[in-house]
């Protein structure tokens, strides 16, 4: 099929995930003709990349997908991973998309007479506008320095954990501390299992606070609609690192000093492996102080909100460390520690490498206001931090993609206007 046989579809969705049917309810509402692809089914990531007690880390009553808000029993509480599954199937049952599942898009790019070209694993497709909902955690990230361990330990990246009992047994080293990693060392931690954690730079913030979640206080304070444009970093926030935190067992910290309290070994950032050791970085005591810095501070503003409103409240406090490093280690001989396995908690790259348009910066990611780029017809959807702290999340997701699709409505209106005129 040459291209100008092509399948024409005025809307073509990449991604078939919570963001990319989001879209797909507001070009359904709006009656345009639309396509999703999705390279394996619709939300699968939620039930293929998550550990067996994953949990929401932000409270039920702020999943707001569009038409299909949270309304179960525990609105307060933490959905587990089946829970959750089950939430994203019901709202992909609800949307109904034009879905091709178990397709891949390997190339899109610009056509010379406008709209893109599209060639997908399922054929040759054209469209005037598409909109990138892949996502900005695709491919994992694992150093070139795992090469250098024995083939006798184990690796497996944070999307691969399940369980303690699919590691050998032996001690395990995780890598990282952000919300993946520190909740799998306590997953592991709590099976009894003995865990090394290399920490890095995450912050962390408190479950509940003063009487509340921590999360409600916040959406009072209107936190959650801070954009981009007006938050103090403007658009470095997207660099942040998303806060430790759980919504096991009810919600609770995760304090990485009380695990070492509890047995649990500490290092800073691992560096390398060298000689049977690995290595790591000097600056673990500047990680936790800087995480309960950050702890507090969230507190503290929230201390601040209740006396300026003169909201009843429980008394405040500050969180003391439970636990100091003596001396920080900074090897590790791997044999004499007994680990077998390691778990590879340091994060994802997005995966652009199809979409051939000039909306990415030196960095190599995209350029936008809101996920609309300087090249019409080419959107973003689902990225963190795309307009709001929420724009990756169930939370606010589907206002971006209701701003999107207007954004797409009217180039179409006027693309149609320019037809019929042309008449």
């Amino acid at each position: 099929m040459t291209q100008a046989e092509a399948t024409h579809v005025p809307v073509i969705v990449v991604g078939g995930g919570q963001a990319g049917l989001s879209t797909s309810y507001w070009l359904k509402q709006r009656g345009i003709e639309h396509l999703v692809f999705e390279k394996s089914y619709a939300c699968h990531v939620w039930e293929t990349a998550r550990w067996d007690t994953f949990c929401l880390v932000t409270p039920n009553w702020q999943c707001d997908l569009p038409g299909h808000p949270y309304d179960g029993p525990d609105p307060d509480g933490f959905m587990k991973k089946d829970e959750i599954v089950a939430y994203v199937r019901e709202f992909a049952r609800k949307v109904a998309p034009p879905i091709r599942e178990g397709v891949t898009v390997t190339r899109a790019a610009r056509r010379p007479e406008g709209g893109f070209a599209v060639t997908t694993t399922d054929g040759l497709y054209s469209c005037d506008e598409i909109v990138v909902a892949s996502g900005g955690y695709v491919d994992p990230v694992i150093p070139r320095m795992a090469e250098k361990l024995p083939s006798a330990v184990m690796q497996i990246q944070s999307e691969a954990y399940r369980n303690p009992a699919q590691l050998p047994e032996g001690a395990v080293l995780v890598v990282g501390s952000g919300q993946s990693g520190a909740q799998i060392a306590e997953d592991l931690h709590l099976a009894g299992r003995k865990v090394h954690l290399a920490v890095g730079p995450a912050p962390r913030c408190a479950r509940f606070y003063r009487g509340r979640d921590v999360v409600a206080w916040l959406a009072d304070m209107d936190y959650y609609k801070i954009t981009v444009e007006t938050h103090p970093l403007l658009e470095g926030v997207r660099d942040n690192t998303n806060h430790y935190v759980t919504g096991r067992d009810g919600g609770r910290d995760i304090d990485l000093r009380r695990f070492a309290n509890d047995g649990m070994e500490l290092y800073g950032a691992l560096d390398d492996f060298v000689g049977g050791a690995l290595t790591f970085r000097p600056g673990l005591k500047a990680s936790l102080d800087a995480a309960d810095r950050t702890y507090n501070s969230i507190n503290a503003a929230i201390d601040k909100y209740i006396a300026e409103n003169g909201v009843d409240a429980p008394p405040p406090s500050i969180y003391e460390p439970v636990w100091e490093p003596a001396q920080e280690r900074l090897s590790l001989d791997l044999a004499g520690s007994g680990i077998t396995s390691v778990v590879w908690c340091i994060g994802f790259t997005p995966n652009f490498r199809w979409l051939d348009a000039p909306v990415f910066n030196g960095a190599g990611r995209p350029v936008h206001k809101r996920g609309l780029t300087g090249v019409p017809g080419v959107s973003f959807i689902g990225l963190p931090w795309l307009n709001t702290w929420g724009s990756g999340r169930f939370g606010a997701v589907g206002a971006d993609a209701a701003h999107i699709v207007e954004a797409i409505a009217a180039r179409l209106a006027g693309a149609d206007e320019g037809l019929l005129a042309a008449e």
